[in-house]
């Protein structure tokens, strides 16, 4: 494990800070909305405001603090998190289709992605409406919503500084909110009995729906998990106990001010959110301007955890490969242009449709807890490769499954209040995510190998051959055969047969992407000396395939080992030590007409090559500089058409 990665997982007072401004928004501005969907537009009543508080607190401790806090963080790939993460742990499980529940997680959370910024800043900035009731919030979320998508590319370490303090003044906020409310009725703390819960939903035929509104107190806890290689698991346990005190402190105190006034309706006050409505009127101001920072916080956890997930999955080969940066020096630390203006796109058009938090909440959870459920799937597979205790898994796992299926049955009332919408969302995500495996497995069938030892004399006597042009000093070929002693064909015969590339050194360049997320060795295997070379990376699935830079690096390495020579072989440059050329040839595959393919594996490769015309090309997905790559596009013929009736007229 590397200083830097170690570094983001001790705990000190930076890292605690960092963890409370890109970690908790989601989870901790779930006060602002939470109680005024459980009430909903009926009178208050007392048991169904005992029974709601009562189900958020066991909510956020069976499920964020026992499931996510403690179980799943112990999940992490080397310190990384995130379904795709976690799937890559279990992956090497027999059963092939763990493939499913990760890809419809990861789809889930992103889906519910754009949801989640829109009511967390709706909900602080309708607050305003105390001073005007007709105020149209919308611009002012728009603009909101924009600047924070606008500061993603400065990086999670600039963020998470900037936001770490503001988000620990709202948390403060939140308890002593709590307190002061408490202080005038401390016996709705026996809400803290899980017999409440039992009462409303036992009751109250609303009960079971109520727990849709309930969720939304823990819909965070999946990004949390995500989030894990921005801050580390430590930091992120030992600023959960302060968190959750004070989320508990300010949940029972608006549970004080709606049974103080049980029988009215939240549409009797001048504000209509008890968040609000608790508050001393000489504090709404500044508590309406804090909460609207801490809101646009909220979106901080679950836009990294987007940036996690996509670049995860792009790895896994189950995303197209698009652009990513690295804004600060620090591991797990990234920023995916096309995914956060997409991501905005559709945050701006959640708040055009819906226009008010309110009608966000009766669409909001609805696929985030399938999420949930995807990732209690694989944590069992997790716990059985670890040997915990079978009759403990077995209770862990039933335990969960029941919790989270009866939220799924609450929040399936929401599919016709707009949870459709990120229902589609998810399943397009994971028709593309589908789409990118099912094509790839079927290229592979495709893929040609030879074998080297057949070659090596032609690549020799091309390299001797005193009648052809020198195409290069130094040829580089990316190859994907994982055997040193293989090749694929399509490279023999673009060097041999598409145009002769005569060279002094021919190099083949083979990138192996492993489970661990920072891994970064190679392996140098001379098949001739000084002649032929291979370069076998190892990279992590979240250290960005620079080739260019790395390859110069071994070059330099062999060098200073003497293990090759890289001075230009024309004579005049060769006297005044110049370094030869070095060209880079990516070949680049397209979809050949001379196929004869079932018509459902033809629809997946259309598909796939339309959208790879959107997606990075290989040159710039491996780092290489384009002033030094050629670029050959080369037919993917999968199945040959196998009778052609064509016949010669005499």
């Amino acid at each position: 494990m590397s200083s830097q990665h170690h570094s983001i997982n001790k705990v000190s007072v930076s890292g605690l800070l960092i963890t409370l401004g890109i970690i908790y928004g989601d989870i901790g501005t779930s006060p602002l909305y939470v109680m005024t969907a459980i009430i909903g537009q009926g009178p208050i009543v007392a048991d169904i405001v005992k029974g709601g508080i009562s189900a958020v607190f066991w909510t956020l401790t069976l499920q964020t603090t026992v499931k996510y806090v403690i179980l799943t963080l112990k999940a992490d790939n080397n310190g990384e998190g995130g379904i795709f993460s976690l799937y890559t742990l279990v992956r090497k499980n027999k059963y092939k289709w763990l493939l499913v529940p990760a890809i419809i997680g990861g789809s889930a959370l992103l889906a519910d992605g754009i949801i989640t910024p829109p009511i967390s800043v709706s909900s602080a900035v309708e607050g305003l409406r105390f001073f005007d009731e007709k105020l149209n919030t919308v611009p002012i979320v728009v603009v909101i919503l924009f600047a924070l998508f606008f500061i993603q590319q400065f990086g999670t370490g600039f963020i998470g500084k900037f936001f770490g303090p503001l988000m620990t003044l709202w948390f403060l906020m939140l308890g002593v909110l709590g307190v002061y409310q408490l202080s005038a009725n401390w016996s709705v703390m026996e809400a803290l009995n899980p017999y409440y819960t039992y009462e409303l939903l036992k009751i109250h035929p609303s009960g079971i729906f109520i727990l849709g509104a309930v969720f939304l107190c823990t819909t965070g806890a999946e990004a949390l998990y995500s989030d894990l290689g921005h801050c580390g698991k430590n930091n992120i346990r030992i600023s959960w106990i302060f968190v959750k005190t004070m989320l508990v402190l300010n949940y029972f105190g608006q549970g004080v001010w709606l049974i103080a006034h049980e029988g009215h309706k939240l549409s009797e006050f001048r504000s209509n959110n008890p968040f609000y409505a608790m508050m001393p009127e000489s504090f709404i101001p500044y508590g309406i301007v804090i909460a609207t920072m801490a809101a646009v916080i909220a979106s901080q956890a679950l836009i990294s955890g987007s940036f996690t997930l996509i670049n995860e999955a792009m790895r896994l080969n189950l995303w197209p490969k698009v652009g990513v940066k690295y804004p600060t020096v620090l591991k797990g630390q990234l920023y995916i242009p096309s995914l956060n203006w997409l991501l905005l796109l559709g945050c701006i058009g959640v708040v055009l449709h819906f226009r008010e938090s309110g009608n966000m909440e009766s669409a909001y959870g609805l696929a985030i807890i399938l999420c949930m459920l995807m990732t209690t799937t694989l944590l069992n597979f997790y716990m059985h490769m670890q040997r915990y205790n079978r009759f403990l898994i077995y209770f862990i796992i039933a335990v969960y499954l029941i919790i989270e299926f009866s939220f799924l049955w609450a929040n399936l009332s929401k599919f016709t209040h707009g949870g459709w919408i990120t229902l589609v969302i998810a399943s397009l995500l994971v028709s593309v995510m589908t789409i990118w495996h099912l094509a790839k497995k079927i290229r592979d069938r495709y893929v040609d190998m030879v074998k080297f030892s057949d070659h090596k004399q032609m690549l020799i006597d091309l390299r001797n051959d005193t009648t052809l042009p020198k195409y290069a000093t130094h040829l580089v070929y990316m190859t994907g055969a994982n055997n040193p002693e293989e090749i694929e064909a399509k490279i023999i015969y673009s060097i041999l047969q598409k145009r002769p590339k005569k060279a002094d050194v021919y190099w083949f360049v083979h990138v192996d992407v492993v489970n661990e997320p920072y891994r970064m060795d190679y392996k140098v295997t001379h098949i001739i000396a000084n002649d032929i070379i291979r370069i076998d990376f190892k990279l992590g699935f979240r250290v960005a395939p620079r080739i260019n830079l790395m390859f110069r690096k071994v070059v330099e390495d062999m060098v200073k080992n003497k293990e090759v020579d890289i001075t230009s072989r024309y004579e005049s440059l060769n006297k005044n030590n110049v370094i030869g050329d070095f060209k880079f040839v990516v070949l680049e595959k397209f979809l050949s007409y001379d196929n004869d393919l079932p018509t459902f594996e033809k629809v997946i490769l259309n598909i796939y090559f339309f959208i790879k015309q959107f997606s990075l090309s290989e040159a710039k997905a491996f780092g290489l500089d384009s002033s030094s790559v050629k670029i050959e596009k080369f037919p993917l013929v999968i199945s040959q058409i196998k009778e052609l009736d064509l016949k010669r007229n005499i």
